[in-house]
């Protein structure tokens, strides 16, 4: 089931939550019940991109692998370096999100990475929320081992698709193949 069987949780001060609402399934019959999240869709969406953005980076090569300095550039930007604005734009994004957002992160990474079920959605995040009460400093914690993690976006997105919520109508970041980009650059190219 995709966005059509999802319906917006009307709660006041904040983001739309989503909750499973599919009508008569084989996982209604059966009683199971999908889990609530207390993340949205938007925000995951969000991490997905920069976490993919992020997974493209190299380890720093020759800074000198060009035969002219000024293509180094056009090449360096594929480089991971310390100061990386993606990594830090996904660190401050991560780590201001509270701590049931973050739980729910980590479940559906874990979910996504084969770790679980979504059946197990409770047991899983109840895991989740025991490791977290050991770390010294869990929101910073929690945002380094999900930045550790290669292939975060992938695994977010297998996780909202196993609980059957279609993020990319959630999108937040610029798609250069998006219809509002070529309409406009059409004028433009009849001239």
């Amino acid at each position: 089931m995709r966005v059509s069987a999802m319906k917006r949780n009307g709660s006041s001060g904040g983001a739309p939550r989503y909750r499973w609402n599919p009508g008569k399934t084989r996982e209604e019959r059966e009683g199971k019940t999908m889990p609530e999240l207390a993340i949205s869709a938007e925000k995951v969406a969000f991490i997905i991109e920069k976490a993919r953005e992020f997974d493209v980076k190299e380890a720093a090569s020759d800074p000198d692998s060009g035969s002219n300095p000024s293509d180094d550039d056009g090449i360096d930007v594929l480089e991971d370096t310390a100061s990386d604005p993606v990594a830090s734009e996904l660190t401050g994004f991560i780590g201001a999100l509270n701590e049931d957002e973050q739980l729910d992160l980590v479940t559906l990474m874990w979910i996504g990475r084969g770790d679980g079920s979504v059946d197990e959605w409770d047991d899983l995040r109840a895991r989740a929320a025991e490791a977290r009460a050991e770390y010294k400093a869990p929101r910073r914690e929690a945002v380094q081992y999900l930045l550790g993690e290669p292939m975060l976006g992938d695994l977010l997105a297998d996780g909202l698709d196993e609980l059957g919520i279609d993020w990319t109508d959630e999108r937040l970041t610029a798609d250069s193949s998006g219809p509002s980009e070529r309409d406009e650059d059409e004028p433009t190219k009849r001239r």
